[in-house]
């Protein structure tokens, strides 16, 4: 028996002759010699360009049409069995950096850009908002058990990347307590950043399990709470000032309302605990009576400081108690923790929190979820929890285990769907209307952009304009994913090159402008 040619000769069109032995290969480098020996190889890299450094691709089949919005004359069709592989690659979208690094990278410039919009403008946002009051607290749950800590009271560590400080001692004690179930409180390790200890209770069976996960899917009630708390001492703060409200017509009554509103961006952190605190961006806005919409500076009499002392205020009293549960009838008590931290932000370069920091550690930790805590998984159903719950298993385990259980009960069902975020039902990142653009804008605008950018120089104003097209798809999803493991190698080696030369680009760029 002859063995394999993988150099077979050319035919007589050129064109080489592929084993089909390649293809069905175990081998993922045989497989992808396969593909790229294709003649259609070049229209397929050209065809999943938009999705190619995505992880797990959508793939949606079907028919696209092209009609002329004034006639509904259809122009033109195209199905998607005329395409390489038959299908359309749609990537992913996925914002978790564990689940796609590059959807979540593209995620993160995004949610950079949509912060800092709303700090400086651009994007949509007038440039004035830098001149308005603007605070960022930094709002954490109660403590729930001791756990693991890295404390580091004197940092040395300068502009690095990581901190690679003396941490003080986790737990150290003179008098070493000992918990009811036997186990010394008491901790001497000065623990690096990258302990996996880190955020696990001292005594498993001590720790509030049930109070945790229920905090976790109250925390975006408690946030509304306390979003209404501030605008409360904001609008008696300036009644005590002396700053004029407008007299408005609302339904059909007129209405004493203030000249200013609340304008937020936050973003959710999941601790190494299990549970989540907000950063926010709080910023002070006018209003404008005739276009609600419309952002306008806010009036004098309220400065930052005021800001900050509505968030402190509001963070020390806002509270409140759940529904009762089959096991706990009094209800969970729902207030923030005692570590709060608010700061005036600052434009430019000389503060000590300025935009660019704000926006770029909200858009960090968009990109995260509970992978700080060593678990990740999809949605748990009744055929999957036992793989990740248990009631005498580690810290995660434990956690998933008391949404399970808590969530049994009727009307706590909610606790189930989100186990697999420890009770966190929430978005990672979210806004109020008027703080800043939307993510959808950013992306319409990109691909306006990715469409227009090989199209040449722009046609004079003589041209007759083109008449107004319609592209109406009729597609359906038929799986995610690439087909095989070669195509997803072919396919993210071609964006990491696409993302070296662009790299480069800017690089030249720079360079020049130097």
């Amino acid at each position: 028996m002859s063995a394999p040619v993988l150099n077979p000769p050319p035919t007589a069109t050129g064109a080489p002759v592929v084993p089909s032995w390649l293809a069905r290969s175990p081998d993922v480098h045989h497989q992808a010699v396969a593909r790229a020996a294709r003649p259609d190889f070049e229209d397929w890299v050209s065809h999943v360009k938009g999705a190619s450094g995505c992880a797990r691709p959508i793939r949606l089949a079907g028919t696209m049409a092209t009609i002329e919005a004034e006639t509904g004359r259809l122009l033109a069709s195209l199905d998607t069995d005329r395409l390489p592989d038959g299908v359309i690659y749609k990537p992913c979208g996925n914002r978790r950096a564990v689940v796609c690094p590059s959807c979540s990278e593209r995620y993160k410039r995004d949610a950079y850009q949509l912060v800092r919009a709303g700090l400086v403008g651009g994007k949509g946002v007038p440039e004035h908002v830098a001149g308005h009051p603007a605070a960022f607290p930094t709002l954490t749950a109660p403590s729930f058990g001791e756990v693991h800590t890295r404390v580091v009271k004197r940092h040395t560590c300068g502009k690095r990347l990581r901190c690679d400080c003396r941490a003080e001692p986790c737990h150290a004690r003179r008098d070493a307590p000992v918990c009811p179930h036997g186990r010394r409180l008491v901790c001497f390790a000065r623990h690096e950043e990258t302990d996996r200890v880190l955020g696990t209770p001292l005594c498993l069976d001590c720790y509030d399990y049930p109070g945790q996960v229920v905090w976790n899917a109250s925390a975006g009630e408690l946030w509304r709470r306390t979003t209404i708390a501030v605008n409360r001492w904001l609008r008696r703060l300036s009644k005590a000032r002396g700053v004029p409200w407008v007299w408005v017509e609302r339904g059909g009554k007129e209405k004493l309302v203030p000249p200013f509103r609340l304008s937020y961006g936050k973003c959710a952190e999941m601790q190494r605990r299990g549970v989540v605190h907000y950063h926010a961006i709080m910023r002070l806005d006018g209003v404008h009576f005739d276009d609600p919409r419309a952002v306008v500076p806010p009036p004098t009499g309220l400065t930052a400081v005021d800001l900050v002392d509505a968030v402190e205020h509001a963070a020390a009293t806002v509270g409140f108690h759940t529904d009762a549960h089959p096991a706990r009838p009094e209800g969970w008590a729902i207030t923030w923790g005692e570590h709060n931290l608010t700061k005036v932000i600052t434009t430019g370069a000389d503060g000590e929190l300025t935009d660019g920091m704000v926006a770029a550690y909200l858009a960090k930790y968009a990109t995260k979820s509970t992978e700080v805590t060593g678990h990740v998984s999809g949605r748990l159903t009744s055929e999957s929890v036992d793989l990740y719950a248990d009631p005498d298993g580690d810290h995660t385990a434990r956690l998933i285990d008391a949404c399970w259980t808590l969530g049994r009960a009727p009307d706590w069902d909610g606790l189930r769907r989100w186990a697999h975020m420890l009770g966190f039902g929430g978005h990672f990142l979210t806004k109020s209307p008027s703080y800043s653009v939307t993510f959808r804008l950013l992306r319409d605008n990109r691909v306006v952009f990715r469409r227009t950018q090989n199209t040449g120089p722009e046609t004079s104003a003589g041209v007759a304009e083109q008449p107004t097209t319609l592209v109406v798809n009729f597609l359906q999803f038929v799986g995610a994913g690439w087909h095989t493991t070669a195509d997803a190698m072919l396919a993210n080696t071609s964006a990491a090159m696409a993302r070296e030369h662009h790299e480069a680009a800017l690089a030249d760029l720079a360079a020049l402008a130097a």
